[in-house]
C-alpha cells in the first residue's frame, strides 16, 4: 500500500537547485498535514545526497549511474520511475522547473497518472489533499484533488514555499539504489541561453523593477541607483524590454522570468496580470505608482502613491544613510 512522500532533488553537476529546498518545505508541510514522512531522491550526485541528509527526512535515496552524469529525459525518467516503484510513495513532489516540466509528465504517464503542475499551495486537512494552481494567466485559481490510485505527482511554483523554511534534522540515512536505465536515445547539448550575459533573476534576493511609468530610457538611472544601494538586481515589465530599454533577460512576467525574491520593488508598474504572475510570490512587495487604483497595490505589502521621480531619489538617499 502506497505510503509516504518522495521529493525529487534537482541539481546541475552536483550544485543544488535551491528551489528543491522549497520542494522539501512543501513536502514537510504535506507530511505534517497527513501524518506521513518525506524522503528525498538524488540522481547522479552522491555528494549532494549527503548534503540533503541534513534535512528532517525519513531517508535520502542516492542513485548513481554514468548515464545520469548529465540530464536527459530518457535517463531521468527511467531512474525516477524505478525509484518510485520501489518506494511506492503516495505523493511525488518536485519544483516546477524547466527540467521537471521536461521529464516529470513522462514519469507520471508511465504510472497512468497525470501531473498536477505549477501549484501555488495545498491543503491536507482531513487527510484529503487539495492542490491549488493558477489558470488563465493567474486570473483564476483551480483546486485540484487527485482521486485515483497513487502515486500523485505534483510540482510547485517557485516561491510557493520558502526554502529557508525547510526543517533541518539529525541526519537522515542515505541509501544507495541501483537502477537499470537502458538505452538513452538523447544526447545532451549545451544549455540554451538568451544572451551570453543572460541574468538568472530567479536567484536574486532583491529586485527593483521598472515599468512604463519610468517614461524614458534615460530615467532608468533612478532605478539603477536604488538597486545599487540595496545590492539588488534591475528588472522590468514587458513594455520596457519591448522598447529595448533593457535586455529581454530582465523581463518579469508570463513571457519572461518568474521570481520570488525577499524584496521586490515595483516602480511605475501598473500591475497587469501578465506581470503579476511572474512576481506575486515575492516575500515582500513594495509598489511606487501615482495611480492609487493601480492593480499592483492589490498585492503590495507596502505602497507609495506618488510621483516616482520624487519618491525614488528620496528612498535611495535614505537607504544609503542607513548603510552609512
Amino acid at each position: 500500500m502506497a505510503n509516504g512522500i518522495l521529493i525529487f532533488i534537482e541539481h546541475k553537476a552536483g550544485a543544488l537547485n535551491k528551489t528543491s529546498l522549497e520542494a522539501i518545505a512543501a513536502a514537510q508541510k504535506l507530511g505534517a498535514d497527513i501524518a506521513q514522512k518525506a524522503s528525498a531522491v538524488v540522481l547522479g550526485s552522491p555528494s549532494l545526497a549527503q548534503e540533503i541528509a541534513a534535512y528532517d527526512l525519513e531517508k535520502v535515496i542516492s542513485v548513481d549511474d554514468a548515464k545520469l552524469a548529465e540530464y536527459t529525459p530518457d535517463a531521468y525518467a527511467a531512474a525516477l520511475e524505478q525509484v518510485v516503484r520501489s518506494i511506492d510513495p503516495q505523493y511525488v513532489i518536485m519544483s516546477h522547473t524547466y527540467l521537471a516540466r521536461d521529464f516529470a509528465p513522462k514519469v507520471a504517464a508511465r504510472f497512468g497518472r497525470g501531473l498536477i503542475g505549477d501549484c501555488i499551495r495545498m491543503n491536507g486537512d482531513g487527510g484529503k489533499v487539495t492542490f491549488t494552481r493558477r489558470i488563465f494567466l493567474g486570473k483564476l485559481d483551480a483546486d485540484v484533488v487527485s482521486d485515483g490510485e497513487p502515486p500523485t505527482f505534483a510540482t510547485f511554483q517557485s516561491g510557493a514555499f520558502r526554502g529557508d523554511q525547510a526543517v533541518k534534522g539529525n541526519g537522515a540515512p542515505v541509501e544507495s539504489m541501483n537502477v537499470e536505465i537502458g538505452e538513452v536515445r538523447m544526447k545532451p547539448e549545451p544549455p540554451f541561453q538568451e544572451t551570453k550575459q543572460a541574468v538568472d533573476l530567479s536567484k536574486a534576493e532583491i529586485i527593483v523593477a521598472v515599468g512604463r511609468g519610468i517614461k524614458s530610457k534615460d530615467n532608468l538611472a533612478l532605478a539603477e541607483k536604488l538597486a545599487e544601494a540595496l545590492g539588488g538586481d534591475l528588472a522590468a515589465s514587458r513594455p520596457i524590454c519591448d522598447a529595448e530599454w533593457l535586455p529581454i533577460d530582465r523581463q518579469i512576467g508570463s513571457s519572461g522570468q518568474t521570481v520570488a525574491p525577499k524584496l521586490y520593488i515595483a516602480i511605475g508598474i501598473s500591475g497587469a496580470i501578465q506581470h503579476l504572475v511572474g512576481m506575486k510570490n515575492s516575500q515582500t512587495i513594495v509598489a511606487i505608482n501615482k495611480d492609487p487604483e493601480a492593480p499592483i497595490f492589490d498585492i503590495a505589502d507596502y505602497g507609495i502613491v506618488g510621483d516616482l521621480f520624487e519618491a525614488v531619489p528620496v528612498l535611495t538617499a535614505e537607504i544609503k544613510k542607513l548603510k552609512g
